[in-house]
């Protein structure tokens, strides 16, 4: 059996990776004159099309609502969006591209995935596959742990 400080070792490394992905996620945006919150935002209403709201897109990527709102007022200031009120729901808003958002969008997306896809072909498809997976099992097995951290059980 594995010590601890194997453990905390691999962990360590987890962090490191972590947050030098998000270091190349910022460092990419900001080569491209954005911050990663609007790239992440940029991504949200380009993927999300119809029905994307603030509310939505702050809940998928864990970014405040007060950002978001602020990404978009600068979306909207540079004429890249407009934002309409929803039938249903007065208080959301639906955000759309105007027809020069939609080109900045799909210029911006397109290269990023241009440049994700060039990795995960390098990676390959197999190995991807076991990241995913890998990944998935770690949320997986954290998040029952710390339900039941939260819920004062233990195993």
């Amino acid at each position: 059996m594995l010590s601890n400080a194997a453990f905390m070792e691999q962990l360590n490394k987890y962090y490191a990776v972590w947050q030098e992905y998000n270091y190349v996620y910022e460092e990419w945006a900001k080569a491209h004159g954005l911050s990663v919150n609007s790239l992440l935002v940029l991504c949200a209403v380009h993927d999300g099309r119809e029905g994307c709201t603030q509310k939505k897109i702050s809940q998928r990527w864990l970014i405040p609502k007060q950002t978001v709102n602020m990404v978009f007022k600068d979306f909207e200031r540079r004429g890249l969006v407009w934002l309409s009120p929803m039938p249903e729901d007065k208080r959301n808003k639906a955000i759309r591209f105007t027809k020069a958002g939609n080109e900045y969008a799909d210029s911006i997306i397109s290269e990023l995935r241009k440049a994700e896809l060039s990795a995960v072909e390098k990676i390959g498809i197999e190995r991807m596959k076991q990241l995913n997976e890998s990944m998935a099992l770690f949320v997986g097995f954290f998040s029952k742990a710390g339900d039941r951290e939260n819920h004062g059980t233990n195993p």
